[in-house]
């Protein structure tokens, strides 16, 4: 993520992604629902927030970021999010 950027926990990045989903461009008051939903974060945190998710995800889908290697371990099929566990989310 950008510097500059304020820290965000890996379940404040899971509420926000949630509320993203819910909260469209449509919504009326967008950004401070996604703000409430969040906790701890001003409108601005997370309009910037937003800003940087957008260019990391242009930079992906142009190839200016290589997608991870992701190794099989186990027999497992669950997908794994390597940047955070089942445990970060409780």
């Amino acid at each position: 993520m950008a510097s500059g950027s304020t820290n965000w926990t890996a379940k404040q990045n899971k509420l926000f992604e949630n509320a993203l989903a819910i909260y469209d461009k449509e919504t009326p008051d967008r950004w401070h629902n996604l703000a409430r939903a969040v906790g701890g974060k001003t409108v601005e945190e997370v309009k910037r927030h937003y800003e940087v998710l957008v260019e990391d995800v242009r930079q992906i889908e142009t190839g200016q970021v290589p997608l991870p290697n992701y190794r099989k371990t186990g027999g497992s099929t669950k997908a794994y999010n390597n940047h955070m566990d089942d445990q970060e989310l409780r």
